[in-house]
């Protein structure tokens, strides 16, 4: 069920943009607010109609412009999952989950409430759910088209970063049964970083770059599009230990890292968001530091910004992790490709909603696969 999308348009914002989404996939469009990312949302959904628009799905087309074909909104398999849920207020969770359904089947829309993890809500209304509870519904309302491409508009923007944490986990969890591809539209970096295969950056309605998270912070074009602040990796790990100090021991391509707050049992997992800002460079191991974590590599390169700041990339056994310093820091440490360095971070610089467990989709992979 590949979903492909082509968007020209003129207007406030014009838009040039195409990109492909796999089935179990899910990508993100991030981007400033007014790039365009809910406009093409609503032109796959078939909310909006661009000049020239092309959008196909398991081979299936739902709009070509150029062939005068344009289906209706309800004519489209797809489920959409709005920032401000749009749940109706009268409605039981449960009604609103059959609502969406050709044929209501209670028990159908019991499970899909589990899967969702509403057991026991079933019979509360709106107005007696949660911010967190009432997202759910629209999910689980959206999943209950049985779609053939689901579409998250800003779905966590109205809630608490606690409430945050915990959908970003059940979305996480939920991949595993999603075998449709799936369109994130988000300004969020972390929240797109940490639930995406595959990010869509747009600037004024183009396309600036499209690849693995990897690829768009490889890439200064994109990393001006979404703001010098935003850049960071995902760092893979695994679980190892848990201290009675309360820090984890992580086991990484460059060895093991110390955080706080990581759940999971050994063995699990993960991927860690490092904030490029965070990370300290040194030529020798540090000794007498309060960070607890030094990870030795190699500089891959050096990318000069348009201020007083370079970014520097550091190969750790396979995988880059990035560092954001001054010019004159740069040049003061002769800093040259290939040369060897020592990354340091400290354990309570990483928030807690930015460590994940690895997202797997029903298709088995996972987004630290690239």
């Amino acid at each position: 069920m590949t979903l492909a999308v082509m968007a020209r348009a003129l207007g406030p914002i014009p838009l040039d943009v195409a990109f492909r989404v796999a089935p179990g996939e899910l990508l993100a469009l991030v981007g400033h607010s007014g790039s365009g990312k809910t406009t093409l949302l609503r032109i796959i959904a078939g909310l909006w109609h661009a000049e020239t628009a092309r959008v196909t799905v398991a081979g299936k087309v739902w709009t070509d412009t150029a062939a005068g074909v344009n289906l209706p909104t309800y004519r489209r398999r797809v489920g959409i999952v709005f920032q401000n849920y749009a749940l109706f207020p009268h409605m039981t969770a449960i009604q609103n989950v059959t609502a969406a359904m050709d044929v209501a089947d209670l028990a159908e829309a019991a499970r899909i409430l589990d899967l969702v993890n509403l057991q026991g809500l079933a019979d509360r209304k709106p107005a007696q759910l949660s911010g967190g509870q009432q997202q759910r519904v629209a999910l689980a309302r959206a999943l209950a088209r049985k779609p053939q491409a689901l579409l998250l508009d800003e779905p966590f923007s109205a809630v608490d970063r606690a409430t945050r944490e915990k959908l970003y986990a059940e979305i996480i969890a939920l991949r595993q049964h999603l075998a449709m591809p799936v369109v994130l539209v988000t300004h969020d970096m972390n929240e797109a970083q940490l639930l995406a295969d595959r990010m869509v950056v747009i600037a004024a309605g183009q396309l600036v770059r499209d690849g693995t998270a990897a690829q768009v912070m490889a890439d200064p074009a994109a990393l001006r599009a979404l703001g010098i602040r935003e850049v960071a990796v995902m760092l893979p790990a695994v679980v190892t230990a848990h201290a009675a100090d309360g820090l984890t021991r992580l086991e990484t391509a460059a060895g093991p890292l110390f955080l706080p707050g990581v759940t999971g049992p050994p063995g699990t997992r993960v991927k860690v968001r490092i904030m490029a800002h965070d990370v300290i460079l040194s030529r020798a191991r540090p000794e007498g530091l309060s960070a607890q974590n030094i990870l030795a590599g190699t500089i891959a390169r050096i990318v000069m910004g348009q201020g007083p700041a370079v970014m520097v990339y550091v190969d750790l056994g396979g995988q880059e992790i990035l560092a954001r310093i001054t010019r004159r820091a740069a040049d003061q440490m002769s800093l040259q490709p290939g040369d060897m360095i020592h990354a340091i971070l400290k354990s309570m610089s990483v928030a807690r909603d930015h460590i994940a467990l690895t997202p797997i989709s029903a298709t088995g992979r996972t987004n630290d696969d690239d």
